[in-house]
């Protein structure tokens, strides 16, 4: 018989599991080797975003004269940003422990943990089964085979979040959302940031149309290589260097700053587990394989969030966690319904979107219409004096299904979620949005004025 009747392991969206079977009556066991909350929590979206906040608040003050505002920035306390910040993310990390040890019939282990046999662990030197599984263990940075790498002193997106000591000069190798992010955060406040970047174009998974006009916009805040691997790195007297060559094998550069950023995409925690031992079957990156019941290989073992590589995205992972509860829990067959799946970049400005790229469209040799609008060309984006953003839509050009949205500019983050309902609730085509009444003047007929170029 079972040491319980529920294994949960992941203190991050793997939580909500585990509340979910303990208040169903399930003996339960949560594994959790860091601080309950998980990536997102502790050193992932929550704080990373509350950062950036202070970040936009000191770039929107110091726009303040574009618009008629005298004003200055006296100072900024950075240690005391970081502080509040960290003080907050920490104390929301234990108030959920505490909800987990006071719940009924859930066990929390705080360790590490690893597979020895089918649905069995080692925790602490004891092992521990469960009649069903869940894997919600997430993922952590990658570090590149750099040379010297291990002899210096480098941040990850756990430290940088946590840095309470500003650097004057940044030098970040990564050119993705979280070298994006954590550069905005970081110039906002004063620092010059580098950027070492493998793809020709930052936030290269992004539709190309916006991934480089965002590109062009980083390079007015920052210095940014593109199309450069790092090679080597060393710690000098004065900070660190990075030595970099161009992909096409011709230039080499040296980029010197005080600290080095290391965001250069992350990796799954499958090898931490040992889910081979389990019978668990991975792809070729290492993600745990799973069908569209989030079931995997291994009976009654199911898989979710960063882990299993669908999306990652926190968003995602919640998606994911009420299927589990549904399919694992409930004994249900239900398929995940990913429509509309949509994702953001808290950046300056923000990037979002949902649905395909057009590069994706032409490799499947999908017919498509495009339909744009500039924020230029409403009277909120005039009143925000924004000249570089715009929405991008993507639709067939037979029944105007949406196929992609796209959108680079202030509020991305939330004008995407008017096309995330067309796409759920609504037929998913442009009329959705077309034949709405939008409030005017809002920024929100961007979308619209996008929506009816794809329309005309």
């Amino acid at each position: 018989m079972a040491d319980f009747d529920v294994l949960v392991i992941g203190g991050g969206t793997g939580n909500e599991v585990a509340n979910a079977a303990a208040d169903a009556g399930l003996e339960t066991a949560l594994i959790e080797r860091g601080p309950i909350g998980g990536t997102c929590v502790n050193r992932g979206c929550n704080p990373s975003k509350t950062l950036i906040q202070r970040a936009d608040l000191v770039e929107s003050i110091r726009r303040a004269g574009e618009f008629g505002v005298d004003v200055r920035i006296e100072g900024v306390d950075y240690e005391a940003i970081v502080r509040e910040v960290t003080a907050s993310v920490d104390g929301k990390s234990d108030r959920m422990e505490r909800t987990d040890r006071e719940r009924e019939r859930l066990t929390l282990f705080r360790e590490q943990a690893r597979f020895v046999d089918d649905r069995t662990l080692e925790i602490g030197g004891r092992e521990v089964t469960g009649e069903k599984v869940v894997v919600a263990a997430g993922a952590r940075p990658i570090v590149p085979p750099i040379e010297g790498i291990d002899e210096v002193d480098y941040l990850t997106n756990r430290e940088a979040l946590r840095l309470e000591t500003q650097p004057e000069r940044l030098v970040v190798i990564g050119g993705g959302y979280i070298a994006a992010e954590l550069g905005h955060f970081y110039e906002a406040l004063g620092t010059d940031v580098t950027i070492v970047g493998r793809d020709d174009v930052l936030v290269g998974r992004e539709d190309r149309e916006v991934a480089d006009a965002f590109t062009d916009l980083a390079r007015r805040r920052h210095t940014v290589h593109t199309g450069y691997t790092a090679t080597a790195v060393e710690r000098t007297g004065a900070g660190i260097i990075v030595y970099a060559e161009r992909n096409d094998g011709g230039e080499e550069i040296e980029v010197d700053g005080d600290d080095l950023l290391v965001a250069a995409g992350r990796r799954p925690n499958t090898d931490l587990l040992d889910v081979e031992a389990a019978g668990i079957e991975t792809d070729e990156r290492g993600f745990v394989e799973t069908n569209e019941y989030l079931e995997t290989s291994a009976p009654n073992v199911w898989a979710q969030g960063d882990i299993a590589g669908n999306y990652q995205f926190k968003h995602a992972a919640d998606h994911e966690a009420k299927y589990v509860v549904e399919n694992a829990l409930r004994g249900e067959q239900t398929p995940v319904d990913y429509t509309g799946m949509a994702h953001a970049i808290f950046t300056s400005p923000q990037i979002a979107a949902t649905g395909l790229t057009e590069r994706e469209l032409e490799e499947r040799d999908r017919a498509y219409v495009v339909g744009r609008r500039a924020y230029g060309d409403t009277v909120m984006g005039r009143a925000l004096k924004e000249e570089d953003g715009f929405v991008k839509v993507l639709a067939d050009p037979d029944d105007g299904t949406v196929l992609g949205c796209h959108i680079v500019g202030p509020e991305a983050s939330t004008l995407i979620h008017e096309v995330i309902v067309a796409i759920t609730s609504g037929s998913g085509t442009v009329s959705d949005v077309t034949n709405a009444i939008h409030v005017h003047p809002a920024l929100s007929k961007v979308v619209l004025g996008a929506f009816e170029d794809a329309d005309a």
